[in-house]
């Protein structure tokens, strides 16, 4: 059989091309439901929603590759006439269909390549490449308009195949032709009127891709940081230096891959001398609201009861004495997180230039000491460690 295509009939790579895109998209499609429903209460849940959210996104860029060298194909190619071009309004339908899923074939997986590239954590894909794209940040409102694209054109997608089926079995059904039989493996050639040049049927396809799109960048809304949680007054009100700016970061392992994030709102009230009196060089009481944290796609299931609880317990504490260290300072004190209490010592340095500090302290701690991710017991899910990167510039307080 001919690899090239002609007036009548298809030839065997577009044969080829249109078969695996079908094969790829009717995969990833029913993965994407399946592992957007799927639980993950436990551990084991946890990882079955990962490993098919993995596949899912891995066949999805298998099948924007394919659909790219098939659209490249079909434009070096002859298009095969139809076999009733008398039927203008049937035949727009076919060839705004066929335009539709073009489009739907690239921006589709696309889509959801950049949510994936723009965010963080959970289900990495299963090729030597692709964590990462060019030129597209880690973004959480880049993340939200790549996803409601991706679900819209998913939308579209579906109707679109619905379409192209149910006009495939009127071919075979209703009208009896070789419409089909052009398309299936083995010779076949039927008389076809020449194509005609078709501008309307891409315009309408591009037009309503460009809605979509639209739609999905002007809809979603721009991602703020959650409210202050922190509703109690602080034990000390005799604090001598002030927090200007600041970050309480974090860094969790799931999957054998990194996943940082960050707490949006805390406080500290510091009390510090430069002369230590009796041993110490004063106190600190910092407070963080649980509700702030931001940690990529994971956030949600982070804040939830099985983890950081933040509904129970919205507000963690660290109240320590400030002490000497061989090298550096050291905030002895005691950790309240989700409802427990553990002892917490932590090193840290500190640059103080006049009345202005900075301070820095990095700190690895278990999440099994405050009983997060208990449902989840394996390290190579969810790492045991939980890096925290603290920074601080503070001002001290004067008469």
């Amino acid at each position: 059989m001919p690899l090239s295509d002609s007036p009548a009939r298809y030839g065997s790579l577009t044969k080829l091309f249109h078969w695996l895109t079908a094969l790829l998209i009717l995969t990833a499609i029913p993965l994407g439901l399946v592992a957007e429903n799927a639980p993950y209460a436990t551990g084991e849940d946890l990882a079955a929603k990962a490993t098919l959210f993995s596949i899912h996104k891995t066949v999805g860029i298998a099948a924007f590759f394919t659909a790219l060298l098939r659209i490249l194909w079909a434009l070096t190619q002859t298009r095969p006439g139809l076999l009733h071009p008398e039927r203008r309004l049937e035949a727009f339908a076919a060839h705004f269909a066929h335009w539709l899923l073009y489009g739907a074939m690239v921006i589709v997986p696309l889509s959801g390549w950049v949510h994936h590239a723009a965010t963080t954590g959970f289900a990495p894909i299963l090729w030597p490449f692709g964590q990462s794209l060019p030129f597209v940040a880690k973004s959480e409102t880049l993340s939200h308009i790549a996803s409601t694209i991706h679900f819209a054109g998913f939308l579209a997608l579906a109707l679109a195949i619905l379409a192209h089926v149910a006009g495939a079995l009127k071919h075979v059904l209703i009208d009896r032709d070789d419409t089909l039989r052009r398309m299936l493996p083995g010779q076949t050639t039927a008389p076809a009127t020449p194509p005609k040049r078709d501008h309307l049927a891409p315009l309408a396809a591009a037009i309503l891709w460009g809605a979509i799109i639209a739609f999905g960048t002007l809809t979603t809304p721009t991602p703020t940081a959650q409210p202050a949680a922190l509703a109690e007054a602080p034990t000390s009100d005799a604090a001598n230096w002030q927090v200007e700016s600041g970050e309480i970061a974090l860094t969790v392992s799931q999957f054998g891959s990194a996943v940082s994030g960050s707490f949006a709102t805390w406080d500290a009230q510091i009390i510090f001398d430069e002369t230590p009196q009796n041993g110490a060089h004063g106190t600190v009481e910092a407070r963080i609201a649980i509700p702030s944290l931001t940690l990529g796609s994971v956030t949600s299931q982070a804040l939830g009861p099985d983890f950081l609880a933040a509904e129970d317990h919205p507000t963690a504490t660290f109240r320590a004495d400030l002490l000497p260290a061989e090298t550096g300072y050291l905030a002895s004190g005691t950790l309240s997180l989700r409802g427990m209490e553990r002892p917490l010592d932590l090193p840290f340095t500190l640059d103080i230039n006049g009345n202005s500090a900075t301070m820095q302290a990095n700190i690895a701690l278990d999440r099994r000491d405050f009983a997060i991710g208990g449902t989840i017991p394996e390290e190579g899910t969810l790492g045991f460690a939980v890096d925290l990167a603290i920074t601080l510039t503070a001002t001290r307080l004067t008469d």
